[in-house]
């Protein structure tokens, strides 16, 4: 049997944790930051965990994750 492929821009995007939660980097933060908070922009910063529907799609996206 062939190796499945792996969705480029999904491996891009997400990363998995060694609990299998799939981690991603939060957007806006790339510009018009002068009119956010600083506490907003600091909370931007962490790396968010996708939501359990949302983590069941992008495991198809990535069989090897």
């Amino acid at each position: 049997m062939p190796k499945m492929k792996t969705r480029k821009s999904a491996s891009k995007r997400y990363s998995v944790t060694g609990s299998g939660k799939i981690k991603y980097k939060k957007q806006g933060l790339r510009h018009i930051l002068t009119k956010k908070s600083t506490k907003r922009k600091r909370s931007l910063r962490k790396s968010g965990i996708l939501s359990d529907p949302e983590q069941k799609r992008a495991k198809q996206l990535l069989p090897y994750g």
